[in-house]
């Protein structure tokens, strides 16, 4: 859970409570009824299937033999379909087009729900200024890793069996 220790609003100090079965950071003014939720924040992601295989990004910042799929934070009114191919045009420079949902995955460790999308996208890729490097990695050569995104592209991979 996220540690404020104050009030937004009121500026008294918080406390943990236990709120429908979950611990909530409430404010201790009587006058004040703020609660904090600390809901997860949605997070698009994007499975992009090129001709040549699948794009996997690794962003600033990230070990030099980390790849993952290209995510990014919806905009406020923005429809998932909508973000997904948004991110993808900013972060590759491609236009895709969404095939279909994969999945909701919670990401717990960053408190985030991770919504996958599978896109086919054509085109020379341009990095936009997240991203360090990308590979494409053939269909048959894609692995998930165990973890956020991964999980996503088990469920993708398995789906493609079937």
């Amino acid at each position: 859970m996220t540690k404020f220790r104050y009030c937004p609003l009121c500026a008294e100090e918080l406390e943990a409570v236990t709120r429908d079965g979950f611990e909530r950071l409430s404010c201790t003014a009587s006058e004040c009824d703020y609660i904090h939720w600390n809901n997860p924040t949605p997070v698009v992601a994007a499975i992009v299937e090129t001709p040549d295989g699948v794009i996997l990004v690794r962003n600033h910042g990230w070990p030099e033999k980390w790849f993952g799929l290209v995510t990014g934070f919806l905009e406020k009114n923005e429809h998932p379909e909508t973000g997904v191919i948004r991110e993808v045009q900013e972060e590759l420079g491609l236009e895709a087009e969404v095939v279909s949902l994969v999945g909701l995955y919670p990401f717990e460790r960053m408190n985030q729900l991770i919504i996958a999308y599978h896109l086919r996208a054509e085109g020379e890729v341009c990095l936009g200024d997240e991203l360090a490097e990308y590979r494409r990695v053939a269909v048959s050569k894609l692995r998930p890793w165990p973890f956020a995104t991964g999980d996503a592209v088990r469920d993708w991979l398995a789906e493609r069996r079937a």
